[in-house]
């Protein structure tokens, strides 16, 4: 393993002892252009507890992060806040190699653990319990579907440190572990995609959570999340003011064009559409889903206030990509959005009605029908889409007035 490899001293007691994932692309849908970590954390008290694991690939690498601190045969507790493979796939190496007194995760992290680990033992944790490590007590708080049955968070009273798992988080690989080694706009950037494509669907159950946060009397110094950098100081207060503002998803005087096009025509209209949002007074955007991935469409679309999308008719059907980010927006379900369809076609153009039935499935607020164009859009056909988008922006200005 190497003596290169080293922990990254957090406080007195805690050092970073994860995994940085520099050519990871895709996580379970959504691309991760910047990679991402896997944030393990040692906690050095009487009792030596280990705070998650990493993915198992990347086992060996916090084995030797682990050993530039303590062997790591003196590991006595490991903590189990979330049972995805990214943060226990390395489990079983782990309990065979470290030996550990016992292993804590919540009700549902135990029956997890046990699907993927028959042999494991593991031992429950609920709400309000608490585990003293010496000087030290790690205090427990589940957080069902945040974004698992199974999460829950971890405080460390003397460190006043949250180990948060995937909550306050973003897939972003690097050097540093302050949020302060990263330029505010990645930081937004990047917290605003892992909201987008992980979170949106529990947006009411992070809302709950921030809510609730005052009457649990955590006095909260150091936020570390399970992926990207850790929070202190002013950085809190600003996650955790992000993420209200992502979870409220109130809708801003914006509005998206997403589609995709095959001989063009989709895409004239698209631009139209756009133009007439935008001479409306709305912030557009228009992204095509040959250029864009399906998880930067989401993301585009979060703060829209309005968002149309088209596509062109191929063999009775929509276009395999506009398909595909549909089915992928509908599960993530966006809330309090204007939405509009169109599309060309050159034979029977169900396409744009099949848009307008998985938006109705979203809850979108749907004003007008699809707008259809037959083969190639003339003059008068931009023109309607030219007011197809504008009619779209003065009906979000309406409603935010």
């Amino acid at each position: 393993m190497g003596d290169y490899l080293q922990a990254f001293k957090v406080t007195d007691k805690v050092y970073w002892v994860g995994a940085i994932d520099w050519d990871l692309r895709n996580f379970h849908g959504y691309a991760t252009d910047l990679g991402t970590t896997y944030n393990a954390f040692l906690i050095l008290d009487e009792k030596v507890t280990l705070i998650d694991t990493v993915k198992a690939p990347f086992f060996d690498e916090m084995v030797g992060r682990i050993s530039s601190v303590i062997s790591p045969d003196k590991i006595d507790y490991i903590i189990s806040n979330h049972s995805e493979m990214d943060h226990s796939g390395s489990l079983p190496k782990a309990y065979s190699l470290m030996k550990p007194e016992k292993i804590f995760a919540s009700p549902m992290g135990e029956k997890n653990l046990k699907a993927h680990f028959p042999d494991l033992p593991v031992d429950v944790v609920k709400t309000g319990d608490s585990l003293s490590l010496g000087d030290s007590t790690l205090h427990f708080i589940e957080t069902k579907m945040l974004h698992w049955p199974d999460s829950m968070v971890s405080y460390l009273d003397t460190e006043k440190l949250l180990f948060s798992q995937d909550a306050f988080g973003m897939h972003l690989a690097g050097s540093g572990r302050w949020y302060t080694d990263y330029e505010e706009y990645t930081l937004r950037t990047e917290a605003q995609k892992y909201f987008a494509n992980i979170l949106l669907l529990y947006s009411s159950k992070i809302l709950d959570l921030l809510k609730s946060l005052p009457g649990l009397n955590l006095d909260i110094k150091i936020v570390a999340p399970d992926h990207g950098p850790m929070w202190k100081g002013d950085g809190i207060g600003y996650i955790l003011d992000l993420y209200r503002q992502f979870a409220e998803q109130k809708p801003s005087l914006k509005g998206v064009v997403i589609y995709d096009t095959m001989w063009h025509s989709t895409e004239l209209m698209a631009r139209s559409i756009l133009d007439g949002m935008v001479a409306a007074g709305l912030e557009g955007e228009r992204i095509n889903l040959s250029a864009s991935d399906r998880s930067m469409a989401v993301t585009k679309l979060m703060d829209a206030g309005v968002v149309v999308v088209g596509s062109p008719t191929l063999n009775n059907n929509m276009y395999p990509t506009v398909a595909d980010f549909l089915v992928y927006m509908r599960g993530l379900r966006p809330q309090n959005k204007i939405g509009g369809a169109f599309g060309s076609f050159g034979w029977s153009g169900e396409a744009a009605k099949q848009i307008t039935g998985i938006l109705q499935e979203c809850n979108f607020e749907l004003p007008y029908p699809e707008l259809k164009v037959k083969y190639i859009p003339t003059a008068s056909d931009l023109e309607k889409c030219f007011n197809f988008g504008k009619d779209l922006a003065e009906k979000l200005k309406e409603k935010l007035q």
